[in-house]
C-alpha cells in the first residue's frame, strides 16, 4: 500500500473512533445527570421533563452508532474496496463521452449513499420522534418530501455538475476559479429565490394575522432598522411539534418566519425577545460573515482539488485505478467523499465561531428587548424540544452551534439590569 493509503486509513479510524467516543461520553454524562434538574432550571422545568430530554437525547445518540459505522464501511468499500472502480467500469460500457460518464458515476454514488440514509431518517422520524411525541408526519408525507428533495436536487445538480465537469476538462489550470465563481453566483441566487420558490414546496406560509403581535414586531423591526418583505407563519406543526423562528432570503426578499408551534407556546414579549436575538445576527452581520467564510473555504477546497487531481498518488492511495490523470469526475468524487475524514477535527473551531455569534446575538437581544423574556422563551423551547440541559462539554464543543443551556442562561442573567426581575 502507498503512504497516502495508510494516512487515509489512519484518518478514517481516528475520525470514526472519535465520533463513537464522543457519543459514548455524551450519553454517560447525560444519564449521570438524569435524576436531578440543574439548579438554574429547577423552578421552571420539572424532573419528568428533564428525564424525557435525557432519554430523547440518548435515543438519538444511539442511532448514530450504526450510522457512523456504516458510513465508514461504505467509504472503505467505495475506495479501497474497489466500489468506485467497479462503478466507473460499469458506466464505461454504456457511456463513452467523458462528461456523461462522469455525471453517471457521481450521481449513482450519491444515489447509493442517499438510499443508505433513508432507513435511518425513517427510523428517526417514525420511531424516535414518534415515541417522544414530536413526529406529526405520515409515511406518505415522508416519502413525498424525499421525492421533492431529490427532484429539486437533480434539477439544480445536473446543470451545475455538467458545468463543473466541463470546466475541469476545458478551462485549463484555472478551472477551479471559474467553478468557484459559478458556485458563488448559484448560492446567492438560491438565497434570493428560496423564500418564494423553494420553501413553499415543503410548507405553507401565511401572513402573521395577530395584529397586536404584528404591531409589536414591526415596532421592533423599525427600532433595529430591519426591512423585510413580510412576517409569515409556517405550518411546522404538520411535520413536527418542534418550534423555531428564522430569517430567510437575501436582499429585498428577506422575510421573517415563525413556526406556528412557537407562536402557540410563547408570550408576545418572549416572541419579541426571540426575534430580537435573530435580529442580532442581522445587525452583527453574522449571516454575511458566514457566507463569506463559506465562500473562502470553498475557494481553498477547489484550489486543493485542482492540485490533487493532478497527483497519481491521490487516486492510487485511495484504491482507484484510472486510465488518465487527471480524471476529472473521479477526482471530484474522491475529494468530496474523503474530505470530511480529514476535516472532522476542525469541528470545534466552527462550533466555537458559531457560539460566539450566538452570545453576540443574545447581547443584542438584551439591549433591544428583554434578557429575562429571552431566558423564559429559551427555557420553554428547551422543554418543548426536549433539549438536554446537561450535555457533555467535549461533545458540545464538537457539535453544538449554540452554547449549552446552563452557560447561555447564565450569560443572559448577567445582562439583566440590576434590580430587574426574571
Amino acid at each position: 500500500m502507498q503512504t497516502f493509503t495508510y494516512i487515509f486509513i489512519a484518518a478514517l479510524l481516528l475520525t470514526t473512533l472519535t465520533q463513537l467516543w464522543l457519543a459514548t461520553r455524551h450519553m454517560r454524562h447525560v444519564m449521570a445527570h438524569r435524576d436531578r434538574v440543574p439548579d438554574a432550571f429547577a423552578s421552571q422545568i420539572d424532573l419528568s421533563a428533564h428525564q424525557k430530554a435525557a432519554d430523547y437525547t440518548c435515543a438519538k445518540v444511539r442511532l448514530g452508532y450504526p450510522s457512523v459505522l456504516l458510513h465508514a464501511v461504505l467509504l472503505l468499500a467505495l475506495t479501497l474496496g474497489g466500489g468506485l472502480t467497479w462503478l466507473s467500469s460499469f458506466w464505461s460500457g454504456w457511456l463513452i463521452h467523458p462528461l456523461w460518464h462522469g455525471m453517471a458515476l457521481i450521481f449513482s454514488t450519491i444515489a447509493l449513499l442517499s438510499l443508505v440514509e433513508i432507513p435511518f431518517s425513517y427510523y428517526r422520524a417514525f420511531v424516535i420522534e414518534q415515541q417522544y411525541g414530536f413526529n406529526k408526519m405520515t409515511p406518505g408525507m415522508f416519502f413525498s418530501d424525499l421525492l421533492k428533495q431529490y427532484t429539486l436536487g437533480l434539477s439544480l445538480g445536473v446543470p451545475l455538475l455538467f458545468c463543473v465537469l466541463w470546466l475541469m476538462e476545458q478551462a485549463g489550470e484555472s478551472w477551479w476559479l471559474y467553478t468557484w465563481l459559478i458556485w458563488v453566483v448559484l448560492n446567492l441566487f438560491l438565497l434570493a429565490v428560496y423564500p418564494n420558490w423553494i420553501a413553499p414546496l415543503f410548507n405553507k406560509f401565511s401572513p402573521l394575522e395577530n395584529e397586536s403581535l404584528k404591531a409589536r414586531i414591526e415596532t421592533l423591526l423599525k427600532k433595529c432598522g430591519f426591512e423585510s418583505s413580510g412576517l409569515f407563519v409556517m405550518d411546522g406543526s404538520r411535520r413536527s411539534s418542534h418550534g423555531n423562528a428564522y430569517f430567510t432570503g437575501f436582499g429585498k426578499t428577506k422575510r421573517i418566519v415563525f413556526f406556528d408551534t412557537l407562536l402557540s407556546r410563547l408570550e408576545p414579549a418572549e416572541i419579541e425577545a426571540v426575534l430580537a436575538h435573530e435580529l442580532g445576527h442581522f445587525k452583527r452581520r453574522h449571516v454575511i460573515k458566514r457566507i463569506v467564510l463559506s465562500f473562502v473555504a470553498s475557494l481553498v477546497f477547489l484550489w486543493l482539488l485542482g492540485y490533487l487531481m493532478q497527483q497519481a498518488w491521490f487516486y492510487h492511495g485511495l484504491g482507484v485505478e484510472v486510465a488518465t490523470i487527471p480524471s476529472t469526475a473521479m477526482a471530484l468524487l474522491l475529494f468530496f467523499l474523503v474530505m470530511p475524514v480529514f476535516t472532522f477535527l476542525l469541528h470545534p473551531l466552527t462550533s466555537l465561531y458559531s457560539r460566539k455569534h450566538e452570545f453576540e446575538a443574545d447581547e443584542y437581544a438584551a439591549q433591544q428587548a428583554s434578557a429575562a423574556d429571552l431566558i423564559r422563551a429559551l427555557v420553554k423551547l428547551y422543554q418543548d424540544n426536549a433539549a438536554t440541559l446537561t450535555p457533555d462539554p467535549l461533545h458540545s464543543a464538537f457539535y453544538d452551534s449554540h452554547p449549552p443551556a446552563a452557560i447561555r442562561v447564565a450569560h443572559l442573567k448577567e445582562l439583566i439590569p440590576t434590580g430587574a426581575t426574571t
